[in-house]
């Protein structure tokens, strides 16, 4: 069981999927591609039809206190503009139709982060990133619905102390998983004995970076929390990736068993991938084999 006992009914569906699956897919921003937008209702439901245990939604917020499922930065790619989402109000956000894969307008628009937990099916859990600037307003949007408290897990680094205060003081206890470099970043995290932490991002940018050995990840696991591992690709150049170079690009132009493969057998619960159907059939394989 990951988490804390007094924690357990809040984490029961995190539980029992990893039980059931061994390892759980996450969803970097949904499956997209054509009209479909990362980081919309489209795009979790192309990816909840891969094979998803999980996606993730990046929240930002609006000048007028607009929750967003935006990834900030990348408004020239989705919106065809230079301004940042955090500069925009409402109604110029709305206003914009995306650009789709081969930059052209669509029809489609962006999604509030209120229409992603609307949407968001019985058992599919959800992580949202990127927001742990603005914990108070996505906390009071949580509160709203009643299921989010099973199926949301939130993520910050260890630099944002006001995002751990906002988690330790807020009575709901929504399921929280660090970012960590180190293991001393885990024990930090776990020093905040009133926020409900169930697992670890773990970054290993070369393999001979802490974690990325096998006794640290039996650490964590000896803490009571799960070992979640980017598989996705930002980049080749000069680097090993978010995780030793076990990642999608060598799991699906190779082999999966050179990448997510060794993630498996290393006892990574939780992989995030932007090839959830590829990972999904593989993970289906191993558990035959």
């Amino acid at each position: 069981m990951y988490g804390q006992e007094r924690f357990a009914n809040i984490n029961q569906t995190l539980n029992r999927r990893i039980d059931q699956k061994k390892h759980l897919i996450a969803v970097h921003r949904g499956s997209w591609g054509g009209n479909i937008i990362q980081n919309t209702v489209e795009s979790y439901t192309a990816a909840i039809k891969m094979g998803a245990d999980m996606v993730e939604s990046d929240v930002n917020a609006s000048t007028d206190g607009v929750l967003y499922s935006f990834h900030d930065g990348h408004e020239p790619d989705v919106f065809g503009v230079s301004k940042n989402i955090k500069t925009m109000d409402s109604a110029e956000i709305e206003s914009y139709h995306p650009l789709n894969a081969v930059s052209l307008r669509c029809s489609r628009r962006i999604n509030r982060l209120t229409e992603i937990l609307e949407f968001l099916p019985e058992g599919v859990l959800l992580n949202i990133d990127r927001a742990w600037d603005i914990y108070p307003q996505v906390l009071e949007v949580l509160d709203r619905y009643p299921q989010a408290r099973f199926q949301v897990v939130l993520k910050a680094p260890l630099k944002a102390a006001a995002a751990f205060e906002a988690l330790s003081a807020h009575p709901v206890k929504y399921m929280f998983m660090p970012i960590c470099y180190s293991l001393a970043d885990v024990d930090a995290a776990l020093a905040y004995t009133d926020v409900n932490t169930v697992g670890a991002e773990i970054i290993a940018p070369t393999p001979q970076a802490e974690l990325f050995d096998d006794g640290a990840i039996a650490y964590i696991h000896g803490k009571g929390l799960y070992c979640w591992v980017n598989a996705i690709n930002l980049g080749d150049v000069g680097r090993d990736g978010l995780y030793g170079g076990l990642d999608d690009d060598v799991s699906v132009i190779r082999d999966p068993a050179l990448g997510w493969g060794k993630l498996f057998d290393k006892r990574i619960d939780i992989i995030q991938t932007d090839w959830p159907a590829l990972l999904h059939a593989y993970r289906a394989q191993r558990l035959r084999e």
